[in-house]
């Protein structure tokens, strides 16, 4: 097996375009023996290599299928509420967005079942849902409707509407003395899971696709599944969480 040598000098790198980075480098063609096939080292005289570039496509447009929606995501604060300047690792991820595309809707049954949620609605969503995209220079959402928490059109999570099954609990303040009168430190405080629920979403769709209502009310104060939802925390310093009803274990009196 020949080789023939083509060094950066021979193929005129003057009549290259400039590419940064590029360097000269020693480029090796292997071929049957030259005696076979005519051909010489004098052959290659006039090889012109061009670089190759990759150009990405550019999309202009983004339109969900189905029951998905895309979520323009809500930047992640920088300072906290006093004005103190967080660290990037400080910042919490975001869980909120614009919605700016929605899908055509889904089929349940016979009926035709249309998104809930409408472009420009300003929605609380899932903490690990969805797929997340750069589109138009900025970070966005792909997920389904049923991933969306809720309606949030204010800056105070108290204002959320649920979507769906889900409802919105204003979480019940932890205990700071145990029965005997003990003062509980921050880290001994169990999270409680009991509170009163504030909002509730229009229900799930059953079968034909009609909504069922859910069987709590806001008012009622209830005990949930301790490791359910999302947690919030309200401007006045509560903590709220949305789950869905069926993370609800029993209705208190």
């Amino acid at each position: 097996m020949a080789t023939v040598q083509v060094t950066g000098s021979s193929i005129g790198t003057r009549s290259l375009p400039s590419f940064e980075g590029l360097h000269r480098s020693t480029v090796r063609f292997s071929s049957v023996g030259p005696s076979r096939i005519g051909l010489s080292n004098r052959s290659f005289r006039g090889l012109v290599v061009k670089a190759a570039t990759v150009v990405a496509p550019k999309y202009t447009s983004l339109k969900p299928l189905g029951d998905r929606v895309l979520v323009k995501i809500k930047t992640a604060e920088e300072k906290t509420t006093g004005g103190i300047l967080l660290p990037s690792t400080a910042q919490s991820k975001p869980q909120g967005g614009e919605v700016v595309a929605i899908g055509e809707g889904k089929t349940i049954g016979k009926n035709k079942v249309d998104i809930s949620v409408k472009t420009g609605a300003q929605v609380v969503y899932s903490k690990y849902a969805g797929t997340e995209v750069e589109f138009n220079g900025s970070n966005h959402l792909i997920l389904k409707e049923d991933d969306i928490v809720g309606i949030l059109d204010t800056e105070d999570v108290k204002d959320l509407k649920p979507l769906n099954d889900r409802v919105l609990i204003k979480v019940a303040v932890a205990e700071e003395k145990t029965a005997g009168g003990l003062l509980l430190t921050e880290a001994s405080k169990e999270k409680p899971s009991i509170g009163t629920i504030v909002a509730v979403g229009p229900g799930p769709l059953d079968e034909e696709g009609k909504r069922k209502p859910l069987a709590v009310a806001p008012g009622n104060t209830v005990l949930y599944s301790k490791y359910a939802g999302n947690d919030f925390k309200g401007s006045d310093g509560s903590d709220y969480i949305a789950l869905r009803a069926s993370d609800v274990m029993a209705v208190l009196s």
